[in-house]
């Protein structure tokens, strides 16, 4: 039996396009005068590497290239294949060469999933010319593809397809169904919105509700019937890959630029997403000391009050109050003058020698150590006026005078840096004296 026959291909594969100006999205890459339309017109073949989230048309763009190339295309699936699989690929190549001087693209959709030795397996016959490689991965291939591999293709970072670009594969996908339920148009919206930039999300759901409304009898289709039928679709979010670090990071930049709509958007979209909500009010708690600091000390309270709340009320109560925690903190005044200092710091005791404590400065609770003058010409603060003593010196002598922090004039830090100036007008009028 020939199980091909029994096959029924997919709405994404049946639409797929076959020319460059039937293919949607990517506007930055394809068109007149863009890199890939211009690799595929010179017909020059080159190793590449598209990079990008799943259902943007990495495989396509990879099919179509090597037809403007006049290769055969040859796709394996990280997923599935070993090195077995890339040396059969190889064999083909070569013979595609001797025997009809044809170039071979290899496809390897997922490259992220192969492992170091799998592709340095590519390397030599990149290198010779027997094969020219098109690699897709979801993951940032800095990280994920071995550097020499990496060295020897050109990467392409694709995007999320547009609201208009969704439109359009809608209607062209509704057209190839030949539908007979019409569609409202707050469904369509529903339709793209779910989609979330993923193309081929969205023609499967198609195709989905389409069979789903034929067998009801429908005649119309409106938003409750879309959210009804389909399963819930998390947003796109992946823990550990690029979508978590770049919302995280979208989140801590709201957050650090004052705007309270996109860090409650950034906060929700990483909770709805299935990212643990633990880990967010950990950044959280970063974020208070880092972006915050001594500008609104309460930051870093109300950070961890947020989270001792989640922990005891859980999900989904929880998320209230770790939201609360994100809209108090990017109304707060700013400061990042503490994270300065620690860092000044740090880089100062890295990069300086054990410095000894001054030895008025230093403990004296046996005889021998206050014959050795341990404490001696210490000068309690407390019995000083104002409470300070002037020109006491506490850093090393290796460091004396050396300041770290320097408050800003917001929020709280402004009252610190008016003390601090009383303070150094104090050792002044002493030095005076």
């Amino acid at each position: 039996m020939d199980i091909s026959k029994s096959i029924t291909k997919p709405l994404a594969d049946i639409l797929r396009p076959n020319t460059f100006e039937e293919f949607v999205g990517q506007k930055h890459l394809v068109g007149d005068g863009k890199p890939l339309s211009t690799i595929h017109r010179v017909g020059k073949p080159q190793s590449l590497i598209f990079w990008g989230p799943p259902g943007v048309g990495k495989t396509t763009l990879a099919r179509l290239i090597a037809d403007g190339w006049s290769a055969e295309f040859v796709q394996i699936s990280a997923v599935l294949s070993g090195i077995k699989d890339i040396r059969e690929v190889i064999v083909l190549a070569e013979n595609n060469i001797t025997q009809f001087s044809r170039q071979t693209v290899v496809f390897v959709d997922e490259v992220h999933r192969f492992n170091k030795s799998q592709q340095d397996a590519f390397l030599p016959h990149v290198e010779g010319g027997i094969i020219t490689f098109i690699g897709a991965t979801t993951e940032n291939p800095s990280f994920e593809v071995n550097s020499a591999l990496l060295s020897r293709a050109t990467v392409f970072k694709l995007e999320s397809l547009t609201r208009d670009d969704l439109f359009e594969i809608f209607s062209k996908g509704l057209s190839s169904l030949d539908a007979k339920a019409k569609y409202e148009p707050r469904a369509i919206d529903a339709v793209v919105s779910l989609a979330d930039g993923d193309g081929r999300r969205l023609l499967n759901m198609l195709e989905f509700l389409n069979h789903t409304a034929d067998e009801l009898g429908l005649k119309r289709i409106e938003e409750a019937f879309v959210f009804e039928t389909m399963p819930h679709a998390y947003r796109r979010f992946d823990k550990g890959g690029d979508s978590f670090y770049d919302q995280i990071s979208a989140l801590h930049k709201s957050v650090r630029g004052s705007d309270p709509d996109a860090s409650l958007y950034w906060f929700v979209r990483m909770i709805d997403g299935g990212a643990d909500p633990l880990y967010v009010g950990r950044r959280m708690i970063r974020m208070a000391s880092e972006d915050i600091g001594l500008a609104d000390p309460k930051a870093l309270s109300i950070a961890l009050d947020a989270v001792s709340a989640f922990e005891r009320l859980g999900s989904p109560e929880g998320e209230l109050a770790l939201a609360q925690a994100v809209v108090y903190m990017a109304c707060a005044a700013k400061s990042n003058a503490l994270y300065s200092a620690y860092n000044s710091a740090l880089r100062t005791v890295k990069s300086s020698s054990s410095e000894v404590v001054p030895i008025h400065l230093r403990n004296a609770p046996t005889k021998l150590m206050k014959e050795l003058g341990f404490g001696e010409k210490y000068r309690y603060a407390h019995d000083e006026t104002h409470g300070y003593a002037p020109n006491e010196q506490y850093l090393p002598d290796g460091l004396k005078g050396h300041r770290f922090y320097f408050p800003t004039e917001r929020g709280l830090e402004r009252k610190i840096q008016e003390k601090l100036d009383f303070l150094r007008r104090l050792d002044e009028e002493d030095r005076k004296k």
